[in-house]
């Protein structure tokens, strides 16, 4: 029989936290990402660092081994302008774009409480050497302790022991892994149960900006969301990724984003009350029932409720029958609840759904959530 959940599995439950297109975003500033992870680090406290921007969107909806991985992570920022932009389009209180490279870049330059320590593993042949060198040439809160650069080589060949072991050996803070997103996520998930870093993501574009094999895009176009642009004239292969993702992305708005920014628009702004009821179920499950509106009104009892279906060991099972609306907040939860699960093996599904609530899952890109019968 599986134990109950760790005061720190439980913790994800406290994350404010928005869905948007199937995947969980924190709303956090620059400021308070970097807080959170100086923090982390600080208690040697785990913290994978996911960092979405509109090219995981997308692969985030056409790969659910990849979704997963986001999941997964402890901390989820919106790295991208065309994230901030879909957010504020549905009202969702994303309203800074989070940059990976700007998270590195916080860290390395501000004072902390102690020096961070990195780690470079990826990258163009020479990159991460290169990277490591630059870091440690520079003054600041950050040192190099060691670099690899596996090449394109097998997932299988890029967690060895002997791979795993070297970076342990140079006892770093933060592994930056740059292998492409979805090799980069594998890998991680694949490998972090192994490592004694506290802090690890994926930061593909960190390697090569602190190489300066590229350079990046100004302040000012950074802010007016034109990065991309910039981009492409220092890498002009990308524009084909960002032209499929563009491509892929209408769709998704027409069926997905439109709707629910009318559903905002025309909803009642008073106070969208819940109830909860919490119950056994077959084989061992807790049945979460949840009746009414599931909005940002009512997240610290939807959390309690979550706390309480996670509080006998065994899967969980979602009552939407009753349901009448699910707002991006509540959707957050939903996922953390989903997290929860998904890091002890155990099912999480909503068995019965109303018209509505099925209807809001899959605007939320969040049918996996829906079990044989829910659908």
């Amino acid at each position: 029989m599986p134990e109950t959940p760790t005061h720190d599995e439980l913790a994800l439950l406290d994350r404010h936290v928005v869905c948007l297109l199937g995947l969980p975003f924190d709303v956090l500033s620059l400021n308070g990402t970097v807080a959170h992870l100086r923090s982390a680090a600080a208690r040697r406290q785990p913290c994978w660092l996911s960092t979405p921007n509109l090219n995981f969107l997308i692969a985030a909806h056409q790969d659910a081994q990849f979704r997963r991985s986001v999941l997964l992570s402890e901390l989820s920022v919106a790295d991208g302008m065309p994230v901030i932009w879909l957010a504020r389009l549905l009202g969702l209180p994303l309203h800074e774009r989070v940059a990976g490279s700007d998270v590195f870049e916080a860290l390395h330059h501000e004072g902390g409480p102690g020096e961070m320590r990195s780690y470079f593993f990826g990258g163009p042949d020479g990159a991460a050497e290169a990277a490591c060198q630059r870091v440690n040439s520079r003054e600041g809160a950050m040192r190099c302790v060691g670099w690899q650069s596996p090449g394109f080589g097998s997932m299988d060949s890029m967690s060895t022991e002997a791979v795993i072991g070297a970076i342990n050996a140079t006892g770093p803070d933060f592994v930056v892994v740059s292998l492409g997103a979805k090799k980069g996520q594998t890998w991680i998930e694949r490998n972090r149960p192994h490592l004694r870093a506290p802090l690890i993501s994926h930061l593909g574009a960190v390697v090569n900006f602190e190489a300066g094999t590229v350079r990046r895009a100004p302040p000012a176009w950074r802010r007016i969301g034109l990065e991309w642009l910039w981009r492409i004239v220092q890498e002009p292969a990308l524009w084909r990724r960002y032209a499929n993702d563009a491509a892929a992305l209408l769709p998704m708005i027409w069926r997905q984003v439109l709707p629910l920014a009318w559903a905002r628009w025309r909803r009642d702004r008073s106070p969208q009350t819940l109830e909860v009821q919490i119950g056994p179920g077959e084989d061992g499950a807790r049945v979460l029932r949840l009746s009414g509106a599931c909005s940002a009104d009512s997240l610290a009892r939807l959390r309690d409720a979550c706390r309480q279906a996670l509080s006998v060991p065994g899967p969980v099972e979602i009552d939407l029958s009753e349901v009448s609306e699910i707002d991006a907040e509540a959707m957050g939860t939903l996922l953390m609840l989903q997290s929860v699960q998904l890091r002890r093996g155990l099912p999480c599904q909503v068995v019965k759904a109303s018209t509505s609530a099925r209807r809001r899952l899959l605007q939320h890109g969040c049918a996996d959530l829906l079990g044989p019968s829910g659908r």
